[in-house]
């Protein structure tokens, strides 16, 4: 069974940065797609950003150059870089795993992936 454990959330400034970390189980973490996923209260939940196992990274329009995705293989970890953190940008955010390498329009869409960490909470006070 393949876990995600999400960490690094927490209350920040706007305008601070915070790097959500999300460590996986499992030998075949280099093979996964991993996304970063993100749900405020009363809302859908909405696509952050992801990586391919080739490396290929994409974002949601919303967060395009203030995040950025990485994730190191050796560690079995993905990562979310977040700067310049606006009070929209508060949400849960979930990080997701899938086995299969689907084309960017299908791991934009949280139904395409198999696993799920349990959330982390991001704060941003203005």
């Amino acid at each position: 069974q393949v876990q995600l454990v999400e960490s690094g959330g927490g209350l920040v400034q706007a305008g601070n940065s915070l790097r959500l970390s999300c460590a996986v189980s499992g030998r075949t973490f280099s093979s996964y797609a991993m996304g970063w996923f993100r749900q405020a209260p009363g809302k859908e939940r909405e696509f952050v950003a992801l990586i391919s196992a080739s490396g290929y990274t994409d974002y949601g329009d919303s967060v395009k150059g203030r995040f950025t995705i990485s994730r190191d293989n050796a560690k079995n970890t993905v990562y979310l870089q977040m700067n310049s953190l606006k009070p929209e940008d508060t949400a849960v955010y979930y990080c997701a795993a899938s086995p299969t390498q689907y084309p960017r329009a299908y791991l934009i869409q949280a139904s395409y992936y198999s696993y799920w960490g349990q959330g982390t909470q991001v704060t941003v006070s203005s």
